[in-house]
């Protein structure tokens, strides 16, 4: 299982499915680290689906995004990523969400409830509880 300072993967019954509760400030290390397990999961799965869970989200870092582990890991999630499914959006990531769902080849979907959330992936979590 995946953790760091704020991003924790939680265990679940469903298949081919990483879910993450997100917790305070994601920073550049944390989406660095994240990319790169990721990145091993794409090479060893066809395709996943992906439950980003923030709970409660406290912004990014700036430039947490812009480095080459984060870059190259988006890039081929856009092959290896079925359905992206976001709880508690932040309101401006929601519209870019539902645009990018649109314009490229991965169902995206943002649920302001984390229930409706796991049952549109038919799986069930383990662990419901935010991370301390």
């Amino acid at each position: 299982m995946f953790a760091n300072s704020s991003i924790r993967e939680v265990p679940h019954d469903g298949e081919d499915l990483f879910a993450f509760r997100i917790v305070g400030e994601v920073t550049r290390v944390d989406m660095e680290e994240m990319s790169r397990y990721m990145d091993a999961q794409f090479k060893t799965h066809d395709k996943v689906s992906m439950l980003l869970i923030f709970d409660p989200y406290k912004g990014a870092q700036s430039g947490a995004t812009l480095s080459w582990d984060v870059l190259k890991t988006r890039v081929k999630s856009l092959t290896k990523v079925d359905r992206y499914v976001v709880v508690n959006a932040p309101e401006h990531a929601k519209s870019k969400i539902k645009t990018m769902g649109s314009l490229i080849p991965v169902e995206a979907m943002t649920f302001d409830d984390e229930a409706e959330a796991w049952a549109y992936l038919g799986a069930t979590p383990r662990d419901t509880g935010p991370v301390a």
